[in-house]
């Protein structure tokens, strides 16, 4: 099958993913643009599993303050290189990072941040919210709670605010398979009038 130039170019512009893996996916995905886009959010997963264990000795710090000047954020998005902290998408990217903190507060980086005496809290508010129904059916919907709890509180799991389709995790993974380094948010601090 032969893959059009501009379909190439239309998967480039919208991911930023070099032109031959973009070129790559679709031939893999039979030309189908979704198809396409799916096997390199998978592939970037796959990148930043692969560079995991790296070190982070460079990074930028973002900030972000609000029109109203009442909510300002600070962000830590940490990488392996100065190459790679000093290019400007990177800059962006941790600047769009401390937007979306400013707008949803979220409580903690990732799911190994939150204690265990915090799950446990959470868990048994859910268990006394589904404590009448049947033991098969108050795990699954406890279960649910949590993952949903959470996934509002952490900012990895949070759905990105300029498109509800990807979370933080999935924009670090991107970047990840762009810059080919270990991408990772290390810290941030969220500050708000009377907060």
């Amino acid at each position: 099958m032969s893959i059009k130039t501009d379909d190439v170019k239309k998967l480039r512009d919208e991911t930023g993913i070099s032109v031959m893996k973009c070129k790559n996916a679709l031939e893999e995905a039979k030309g189908d643009m979704k198809k396409a886009l799916t096997i390199l959010q998978q592939k970037s997963k796959d990148a930043a599993y692969k560079k995991k264990d790296r070190n982070l000795g460079a990074g930028r710090i973002a900030s972000y303050l609000h029109n109203t000047k009442t909510v300002g954020v600070l962000v830590e998005l940490s990488c392996e290189t100065d190459f790679v902290a000093k290019n400007e998408e990177f800059t962006e990217l941790a600047y769009n990072i401390a937007m979306h903190i400013a707008a949803m507060n979220p409580l903690y980086t990732s799911m190994k941040d939150v204690s265990e005496e915090d799950k446990d809290l959470m868990r048994a508010s859910f268990e006394k919210e589904f404590a009448d129904k049947p033991e098969n059916i108050r795990d699954k919907a406890v279960e649910g709670k949590m993952t949903t709890h959470f996934g509002e509180q952490v900012l990895m799991d949070q759905a990105y605010i300029k498109d509800s389709e990807k979370t933080i995790t999935n924009l670090v993974e991107e970047a990840t398979q762009k810059f080919g380094e270990r991408i990772e948010v290390t810290r941030f601090t969220r500050y708000s009038v009377g907060g």
